[in-house]
């Protein structure tokens, strides 16, 4: 897949991760409350600037963190609570995320 293609995927799972915590947490229901939709941004931005964006998995697995101290906490969050009710949302997805998670993660072990 090329990096283009990789880019807009991730930013579209963040951006749908986004929307089921904003849902679930804020009752938002079409659009993001203001601090979701700055995190969004935000997130889209930095997948934007990305160097790694052709050997990486997932931000998570990444040895440089290049989001600010505050947003990373909330992007952790926002994780926390929409990654498990990925399944139900697109479940194709999350099982791809988890198989490739795990990949990442022997390989990063096996370099270590």
């Amino acid at each position: 897949m090329d990096k283009n293609n990789k880019r807009e995927r991730e930013k579209k799972l963040v951006s749908e991760m986004i929307r089921i915590y904003c849902r679930g947490k804020h009752r938002g229901k079409e659009e993001l409350c203001p601090e979701c939709r700055e995190l969004e941004e935000y997130a889209r931005m930095r997948s934007d600037r990305c160097p790694f964006m052709e050997t990486k998995t997932f931000c998570s697995n990444c040895r440089v963190h290049c989001y600010r101290p505050d947003m990373r906490e909330k992007i952790r969050e926002v994780m926390r609570y929409a990654g498990p009710r990925m399944i139900f949302h697109h479940p194709g997805t999350a099982v791809r995320h988890v198989i490739e998670s795990r990949k990442e993660k022997k390989r990063l072990e096996s370099e270590g």
